[in-house]
C-alpha cells in the first residue's frame, strides 16, 4: 500500500530533516512535528543529533568534488553510498529519539553538493546553470521505509534559477517582522545571508552567498594541524592578522564583491584557491595564516551586509551554522558593523546547529503539500517552483 495518500490527509506531520553541508564534516538530523504551511506553520522540535562523517568517506567526497581527481565512477558510487550512509544515521537517530520508522511521515534530505555552477554557461547549444547533489533520496526511502523528499535545488534550476540559497524560505517563516530590520547569517562551509527589512514581503526578499564560511578555515586547520576544524578558534587566536596576505586575498577573490543574486561553493573556494593565495606567503606562521583567513571570512560577510542590506540604522544580525561558535568571526563582525545587534539563532528549539536540518524538514513538508518554496528574486528563476523530488515507498500488508 502506498503511504503518500495517508500523509497528505494529515495536518500535522512528523518530518525528519537531514543535512551534510559543504564542509562534509558531519550529518545533522532533526526530528520535527510540522503543523500547517508557510507563515502559519508551527514547528516543534522533537529531537536533534549529529553524526561525524568518517574521515575516509569525507576524503572520498572531497576528492570526488575536485575536477582534477573526481571521476564519473566516483560520483556514481557515492550517490548510493551516501544514501546508504544517511539511512544508517537516520535509523540510529530515530532509535535515540525513541521513534520507530513507521511513526515518521517524511524525510527531507538535502544530499551532498558535489558540484554547483550558479552562472549560466553555453554548452552544446544550451545556455544554463547547473547543480548536482548526491546521496539519492530513492536509496534513503527504500533503506528506511520512509517517504523521502530530496534533490531540492534542481527544480529551481529548471525554472531558470541558480538553485541556491534555499534557507531564505525558513528565515522568512521564522523571522519576518513588521517593525524590526533583521539579517539572518548562516556560516556553514559557505556564508549566506537573508535580508529581512521591517514589513518585508515574500517576493521581495534579498538573500545570497556572501563568500567563504568555514570552508577555507577548515582546509587550513587540517593542512597545518591535522584537525578537522578550529574549535572555538583556539588555533587562530594564537596568530596575528597579516595585512599583506589579507589585502592579497581581497584582490584575488573575485566573488565576494559581485553584486547579488549570486551563489558559490567548493568549486570556487577550494584547495587550489587557497594554495595559490599562499604562494607568496609560505614563510608566515601557520597561526598567522589561519588568523588572517578567519578575519578575511568575517570581512567578506560584513562587506556584503554593509553594501547590500540598505540598513542605515540598527538591525539584528542572527547567526547560525558552525561558524556561530567561532569567537573571532563574531567579534570581527561586530567590529566591521557597529550598527548590528548580534545574537545566535535560538527560537522554539531551533538553534545554530539544527536550523539547516529543520529547513529540509520544512521543504519536504511544503513539497508534498504542493507549495512553491523558491524565492524568484533570490535565485533569479523565471517562475515559482515546488522544490524536491518525492520518492515513495510501498507499505507491505
Amino acid at each position: 500500500m502506498n503511504k503518500l495518500p495517508n500523509i497528505l490527509r494529515k495536518r500535522s506531520r512528523t518530518v525528519l530533516g537531514i543535512l551534510s553541508g559543504t564542509s562534509v564534516d558531519a550529518v545533522d538530523i532533526v526530528l520535527t512535528c510540522l503543523t500547517g504551511n508557510g507563515l502559519k506553520m508551527k514547528i516543534e522540535i522533537l529531537g536533534y543529533i549529529e553524526f561525524k562523517i568518517p574521515l575516509k568517506l569525507r576524503n572520498y567526497v572531497l576528492r570526488t568534488s575536485d575536477l582534477s581527481s573526481g571521476t564519473v565512477e566516483d560520483v556514481c558510487k557515492l550517490n548510493v553510498i551516501l544514501g546508504q550512509f544517511y539511512s544508517r544515521c537516520i535509523l540510529s537517530a530515530l532509535k535515540s529519539f525513541g521513534f520507530k520508522p513507521e511513526n515518521v511521515d517524511l524525510i527531507g534530505s538535502h544530499g551532498q553538493t558535489i558540484y554547483h555552477i550558479p552562472w549560466k554557461k553555453k554548452s552544446l547549444g544550451f545556455n544554463t546553470n547547473s547543480t548536482l547533489q548526491i546521496g539519492d533520496p530513492s536509496v534513503i526511502a527504500n533503506c528506511t521505509g520512509i517517504t523521502t523528499v530530496g534533490d531540492f535545488r534542481i527544480s529551481d534550476v529548471g525554472a531558470g534559477g541558480s538553485g541556491a540559497p534555499l534557507v531564505p524560505y525558513l528565515d522568512f517563516v521564522l523571522y519576518a517582522d513588521k517593525n524590526i530590520n533583521r539579517i539572518l547569517l548562516n556560516i556553514g562551509g559557505i556564508s549566506n545571508i537573508t535580508i529581512l527589512p521591517a514589513g518585508v514581503k515574500f517576493g521581495t526578499i534579498k538573500a545570497f552567498d556572501t563568500g567563504p564560511g568555514n570552508m577555507m578555515i577548515d582546509f587550513l586547520t587540517y593542512k597545518f594541524f591535522e584537525k578537522p576544524f578550529d574549535k572555538d578558534a583556539k588555533l587562530a587566536l594564537k596568530g596575528n592578522i597579516n595585512s599583506d596576505l589579507f589585502n592579497s586575498l581581497r584582490k584575488r577573490d573575485k566573488y565576494y564583491s559581485i553584486r547579488p543574486p549570486k551563489s558559490t561553493g567548493r568549486e570556487y573556494y577550494n584547495g587550489d584557491f587557497i594554495e595559490k593565495a599562499l604562494e607568496d606567503y609560505n614563510k608566515l606562521s601557520a597561526f598567522d595564516i589561519l588568523r588572517t583567513f578567519t578575519e578575511y571570512t568575517a570581512y567578506t560577510v560584513a562587506y556584503n551586509i554593509n553594501k547590500y542590506s540598505g540598513f542605515d540604522g540598527q538591525f539584528e544580525l542572527i547567526i547560525s551554522g558552525g561558524g556561530a561558535h567561532n569567537p573571532i568571526l563574531s567579534s570581527s563582525l561586530g567590529k566591521y558593523m557597529g550598527n548590528a545587534k548580534i545574537t545566535n539563532v535560538d527560537k522554539n528549539g531551533i538553534t545554530t546547529d539544527n536550523k539547516e536540518a529543520v529547513l529540509f524538514a520544512v521543504l519536504a513538508n511544503e513539497a508534498v503539500s504542493g507549495i512553491p518554496a523558491n524565492l524568484m528574486a533570490v535565485t533569479g528563476s523565471r517562475k515559482k517552483a515546488v522544490l524536491g523530488k518525492i520518492c515513495q515507498v510501498v507499505e507491505n500488508v
